[in-house]
C-alpha cells in the first residue's frame, strides 16, 4: 500500500513549531477527526492515535507530531521546513505565493515527501509572508 498526498495551509508565524501547532490546533478545531477532544500532545501520547496515523491517518498537518531542522532526513512522521535552496528550485526568488506553491505541487509530484513525512514553506502575499503551506504523504 502507498500514503496518500495532501495539502493545507496555516496561519504565518516567523517561529514556524508555533506556526505548526497552530495550525494543528485549528484542524483539532474542525472536530473532523476522532481526537475526542485531547489537545495534539495528548493525542500523540495515545497508542490509538499513532495506530490511526500510521495506518492511514488524516491527510492533515495532524499527521506529523513536529516539526525537524530542514536537514533533517530520518523517518517520520515529522514536518519538515524546505531549505532556502529546495524552495528556489521551483521559485526562483524564494519567495513563493500560494498561487506559485500550488501550481508547484500540481507540476512536479517529487515535490512531496516520503510516505509518513510532510513538507513546509512560507508562502507570501505582495512580498510580505502570509501563510505556512503545508504537504505532505500518510504513512499507510
Amino acid at each position: 500500500m502507498g500514503g496518500n498526498s495532501w495539502w493545507q495551509t496555516g496561519p504565518y508565524d516567523p517561529d514556524l513549531a508555533v506556526a505548526f501547532r497552530r495550525a494543528q490546533d485549528e484542524e483539532l478545531a474542525k472536530g473532523d477527526h476522532d481526537d475526542t477532544g485531547r489537545t495534539i500532545t495528548e493525542l500523540w501520547e495515545s497508542e490509538d492515535w499513532l495506530e490511526y496515523i500510521l495506518t492511514g491517518g488524516t491527510c492533515t498537518v495532524l499527521d506529523q507530531v513536529h516539526t525537524v531542522a530542514p536537514d533533517f532526513t530520518e523517518w517520520g512522521p515529522y514536518m519538515r521546513p524546505l531549505t532556502p535552496e529546495e524552495v528556489r528550485a521551483w521559485c526562483p526568488d524564494g519567495r513563493p505565493t500560494r498561487e506559485q506553491w500550488t501550481a508547484a505541487l500540481a507540476a512536479d509530484h517529487e515535490l512531496y515527501p516520503a510516505r509518513a513525512q510532510g513538507n513546509c514553506t512560507v508562502l507570501y502575499e505582495d512580498g510580505e509572508p502570509s501563510e505556512i503551506g503545508y504537504w505532505g504523504v500518510t504513512a499507510d
